[in-house]
């Protein structure tokens, strides 16, 4: 048993697992293409712009991501460098898909944000760099595109610590950001490393390194610029936060690095560098305990269900998130929230579309198995104590709403069976009204172009054709307690609808409303978050 604890100790001590969030269009996409090319996982980068070419990003596997060129659903790509076992969780930038990209931040030990360095700290990068500071766990900066105009780089320092409330240490520091991109100074080596666009980054590039006072790079720079990449790094050696490595793992300081992901400059230094600094899985604390990493006992939760990855065989897959002991492939694991004992078959782990089974893996992993409809999202599964349990996965209120019925009525079970399973993956959340048959539905969404993903995932997957008819709500409100909610006051109004628990939910058109009910009705206790899944 020895020999087995030491193997769980360095598979664990080896594995870096993170999610990537940025804004859209911060080129988000093309910095994971990068880092598998980095990790030899692809041989050539093909530009995520070329759509028309056919030529999509490794992450998006779904049709529609490939029509509007938008990741939709998190994906989980794992590789191999410098005897490091790396798990990227790619998440969908579009806000209209923020909450898939929260549960995947569950699964994370660390995140990399990264940031537009014309545009700065942005909408979106905001909301996911407050759920990763709401976990405590480290943040990685790299600015990008910085082979285009960028913002100066301590107004950047000095709005990512006044938006987001973090100091920063810059692990480098760009030479030109007016379009004249030079390259970056490394202050960890003392050294300035030149900008080579190369090959529009199809491939590893190469950069010309030496020390900051060596002669040849005040002629290659010219002066102006070496002058006043001098004055910069006295300014920042001065003024500058100090580096502090606890503080990075407590979420209180980011380091920053420059680069461009589409040119490949500054991807490698600062991959290597991040697998350094960044955390092996560690203790995940639960309300009845704490599950260690290097426990022989396995624990894993459910972070993601996905339905039709491949649509010939229209299969069903739950991702889980390995967070202590061995899995072996067709090991029989005990399902907590089901009270029972299950065998995990099939196992799988992907690159995008491309599948390879697995045999065995090691806390930090993410594994997909065959759901034949048994598992929820937030479900423990344990080799150890049945009483340790995952604490759930946040349900977010959802913002628009819709009733929806299928065009043709004769296709009613295949609806039931796609709205089912498409609200088993959390892509919608779905009420039915009160005393109303369940022919017609009501669905909620956090952004409307997830009604878009319904309709046509309903069309291309089920072979059902959507009528949508929006509704006026824009709040969802879970009744708390055992309180009857035809004998409230409400305003004509709010509707009463059930969740898939069975729990009453109130709709409400404004805030208004809301107000409305709580004053005319005293025992009313509202909340406008739940927990997904039977935990």
């Amino acid at each position: 048993m020895q020999d087995l604890k030491e193997k769980i100790s360095n598979e664990v001590a080896r594995r870096r697992t993170f999610a990537i969030i940025s804004h859209p269009d911060a080129g988000k996409t093309t910095m994971t293409e990068k880092l598998l090319l980095y990790g030899g996982a692809i041989r050539l980068a093909g530009s995520v712009k070329a759509r028309k070419a056919a030529k999509h990003a490794v992450s998006d596997w779904m049709e529609i991501e490939k029509q509007r060129g938008i990741s939709v659903t998190s994906s989980v790509l794992q590789f191999e460098y410098n005897n490091f076992c790396i798990n990227i969780l790619d998440t969908p930038g579009h806000q209209d898909f923020s909450e898939d990209t929260y549960r995947t931040l569950i699964a994370a030990d660390s995140a990399v944000m990264l940031i537009d360095g014309a545009k700065g700290v942005e909408e979106q990068t905001i909301k996911l760099f407050h759920v990763c500071k709401m976990r405590g766990i480290p943040i990685f900066t790299f600015i990008n595109k910085m082979d285009r105009a960028s913002k100066d780089p301590f107004e950047l320092m000095e709005e990512i610590e006044r938006v987001l409330g973090i100091r920063s240490y810059p692990m480098n520091w760009p030479i030109g950001t007016d379009g004249d991109f030079k390259g970056v100074y490394n202050r960890k080596l003392s050294q300035i490393e030149l900008f080579n666009g190369g090959n529009h980054g199809q491939t590893a590039v190469s950069s010309l390194k030496g020390q900051v006072d060596d002669p040849v790079f005040a002629d290659l720079l010219g002066k102006h610029y070496h002058d006043r990449l001098c004055e910069e790094i006295e300014l920042l050696d001065m003024a500058g936060d100090e580096f502090d490595r606890e503080k990075v793992m407590h979420g209180e300081l980011t380091p920053i690095f420059f680069g461009s992901a589409m040119t490949n400059f500054g991807v490698q230094p600062f991959l290597e560098e991040f697998l350094n600094l960044a955390p092996p899985p560690g203790i995940r604390t639960c309300a009845k305990g704490e599950i260690d990493p290097e426990s022989e006992k396995f624990f894993g939760f459910v972070f993601k269900i996905q339905a039709n990855m491949n649509p010939t065989h229209r299969d069903r897959i739950a991702f889980i998130r390995i967070c202590s002991g061995r899995f072996t492939r067709g090991m029989e694991v005990f399902h907590v929230q089901a009270g029972k004992k299950v065998r995990l078959s099939q196992p799988q782990q992907f690159m995008a579309q491309e599948r390879t089974i697995v045999e065995e893996a090691y806390p930090g992993d993410i594994i997909g198995v065959f759901d034949p409809g048994i598992f929820s999202l937030g479900d423990t599964l344990t080799e150890g104590d049945p009483n340790i349990k995952f604490d759930g996965i946040p349900i977010f209120p959802a913002e628009n709403f819709a009733r929806v019925t299928p065009a043709d009525s004769m296709k009613r079970k295949q609806f039931v069976k796609g709205i089912e399973q498409l609200s088993q993956e959390g892509a919608v959340q779905v009420f039915k009204q009160v005393d109303i048959g369940i022919e017609s539905l009501i669905v909620g969404v956090v952004g409307a172009l997830q009604l878009e993903v319904l309709e046509h995932r309903l069309k291309h997957e089920y072979g059902v054709d959507l009528r949508i008819q929006h509704l006026s709500y824009r709040f969802a409100r879970w009744i708390e307690g055992n309180v009857d909610p035809k004998t409230l006051n409400l305003t004509s109004s709010t509707m009463i609808v059930r969740d898939k628990h069975e729990r009453y939910v109130l709709l409400f058109e404004n805030e208004w409303s809301i107000n409305w009910a709580l004053e005319k009705n005293k025992n009313l206790n509202l909340t406008d978050i739940a927990n997904a899944g039977n935990s």
